[in-house]
């Protein structure tokens, strides 16, 4: 029983999505996520399945991130052993604790599936590795406690709190994981930290984004209105829904319902994860319907073909335009300071413009409605505004 096989180091990091095997009953198996793991089959001499036949079994031997191809091979072998011997390895095979950081990869990939993008799940681990893997990232995942928590939280509780605040979140998800898997037992220690209020209360200021005077906003949009940038049109849609620059720049076409005059934003879009409506005013109309012409995929198409807009483009054009101490995403503030100062809406119909959740979870389950049609005579109001032809000033909440 040699421990060489068909696989390389290489191949483990490239192979493609399948079963691939080393010999010896060890396979690499690769999810069409990405994911990599080690399982091994053997068969129990002596032993039956229920039908008769010799007991054949797969063992998982974990992620190909953090058990090396030597590390399987050498697991695989004992496998094997235990069962020409007629031994379960089910049953005695000699568990090894694995170190927090070997759950915590673990944990990551098995939740590909779940994360809204590619750089939330990037954000998850990276935070653990950044303030957890340094100080308890070795360490057998049964002998953590409190004090190996607070090692990570404590230098960054205050500093960085929001930070800390996701980073006990994700240790704690860990170290569940660990204690379901029989690795752990007993309570939580973040959970204990937390119940006893073993960290001070810190009291989070809340971070607004650099927005415009909503009195500025149709002087500004007139010079963008003179500029035929691919991001000028951007920004001028972006600045009359009220929408998120990521909800704006992967817009295709399929979500726009000109009949209906309304756009449908696709939750996986939306911050919220709720499929959202804007409804089209004829100043967005007229910004939009020339752009069909290019037959993209997109309809804020980038230098690329058939590819988004950047990110950062209309940022960089207000620069440009040197226009300064302004962010994209401020324009949603403004929006919501003229909608209350000047228009007079609703709360909210003012809110669900801007696919806030409005009410408890209880109101929200009556609330059927979306207000579409409030919000159309709002937005048609702040275009109006926005373009410098309102002539009437008309109070919102007599509408409807």
């Amino acid at each position: 029983m040699a421990l060489t096989g068909k696989l390389t180091k290489k191949l483990v990091e490239n192979l493609g999505a399948g079963r691939h095997g080393d010999g010896g009953g060890l396979y690499l198996v690769v999810d069409p996520s990405g994911a990599r793991r080690w399982i091994v089959r053997v068969v129990v001499k002596g032993q039956k399945n229920l039908k008769g036949a010799p007991l054949r079994t797969d063992f998982g031997l974990g992620g190909a991130d953090v058990v090396s191809l030597n590390q399987a091979r050498e697991r695989a072998l004992e496998y094997r052993r235990m069962a020409k011997q007629g031994l379960n390895p089910r049953f005695n095979a000699s568990r090894e604790i694995p170190c927090f950081e070997e759950v915590a990869r673990q944990v990551h990939i098995d939740r590909m599936p779940t994360w809204k993008n590619d750089k939330h799940g990037a954000q998850w681990i990276n935070t653990l590795r950044d303030y957890a893997f340094p100080k308890i990232g070795r360490m057998p995942i049964d002998s953590i406690g409190q004090p190996e928590v607070l090692m990570c939280l404590s230098p960054i509780w205050t500093a960085k709190h929001e930070t800390a605040r996701r980073l006990a979140q994700r240790i704690k998800i860990v170290l569940d994981v660990a204690k379901s898997k029989g690795f752990r037992s007993g309570e939580n220690p973040v959970t204990a930290i937390h119940d006893l209020q073993v960290l001070p209360k810190v009291k989070a200021k809340p971070k607004h984004h650099k927005a415009m005077r909503w009195q500025e906003v149709p002087a500004f949009y007139a010079d963008l209105r003179t500029r035929d940038a691919m991001a000028a049109r951007a920004l001028m849609f972006t600045s009359l829904t009220g929408s998120r620059t990521g909800e704006v720049l992967g817009m295709r076409w399929e979500e726009l319902d000109f009949d209906a005059g309304f756009w449908a934003c696709p939750a996986v879009r939306m911050k919220g994860g709720e499929l959202h409506r804007v409804p089209l005013t004829e100043e967005m109309l007229a910004i939009i319907q020339p752009l069909r012409a290019m037959q993209s995929e997109y309809v804020f198409e980038g230098q690329k073909r058939h590819n988004p807009l950047s990110n950062m483009a209309m940022l960089m054009l207000l620069r440009r335009m040197q226009v300064e101490g302004v962010t994209v995403h401020g324009f949603r503030s403004t929006f919501r300071d003229w909608a209350s100062e000047v228009a007079n809406a609703p709360r909210e119909v003012a809110e669900m413009s801007l696919s806030h959740k409005v009410g408890s979870d209880v109101e929200r389950a009556y609330a059927r409605s979306d207000l579409l049609e409030k919000r159309r005579g709002l937005m048609e109001r702040w275009s109006n505004f926005v373009c410098g032809t309102e002539t009437e000033t008309q109070d919102l909440n007599k509408i409807g």
